[in-house]
């Protein structure tokens, strides 16, 4: 009975090595799978087939932002959705697009991007690492504060203006798009 007891268990435990090698297998591949998948649109073409991001592509366009998304580098955008400008009074959105305000716009724009690619489990990453807090500077120059609020990512501002990140993660060949739900209007614009 021993004998037989032992070769039973000594094949149970074949059995179990050789299945969870071979769905490791399957988890590599998979993984490789995934990975060499590279989106093939750039942050702005991306932007462009976005119903929800017309009001942010034609600000971007206007500014000559749009020529910057097109590049090759890594960018990160925090792109206000046409929800988040509509939360701007009509006069800020009159001032904005005002063409004397030109600069005005592009400046209140490059307050949502950074010259890195950042997922949210990197932006978490760098949460952890500072105690709950990480800054990332936008290629405004200003730094943007990225805490959390339940399970959100809050993003804030200089002047104190917040904005959650809702959708995340939207790889692009160029970097990344967050959609967040408040356009950062920084005072020091107006």
């Amino acid at each position: 009975m021993k004998k037989w007891t032992a070769l039973v268990s000594l094949y149970a435990l074949f059995i179990g090595v050789h299945t969870y090698a071979q769905d490791n297998v399957i988890e590599l591949q998979f993984e490789r799978l995934i990975s060499s998948i590279q989106p093939q649109k750039s942050i702005l073409e991306r932007t462009a087939s976005f119903e929800n991001h017309s009001r942010l592509l034609n600000a971007l366009r206007v500014t000559n932002l749009d020529k910057v998304l097109n590049y090759k580098g890594e960018f990160t955008v925090f792109a206000p959705s046409n929800l988040a400008f509509e939360k701007l009074s009509q006069a800020t959105i009159d001032k904005l697009f005002d063409p004397e305000n030109r600069r005005v716009l592009k400046a209140m724009l490059s307050y949502h991007i950074i010259a890195d690619k950042l997922s949210a489990s990197t932006i978490l990453r760098a949460m952890c690492r500072g105690n709950g807090v990480a800054k990332f500077t936008t290629i405004q120059g200003e730094k943007i504060t990225a805490t959390m609020k339940g399970i959100d990512i809050v993003l804030t501002d200089k002047s104190g203006n917040s904005a959650v990140i809702v959708t995340a993660d939207s790889n692009q060949s160029n970097g990344i798009i967050h959609e967040i739900d408040t356009v950062f209007v920084p005072e020091i614009l107006f």
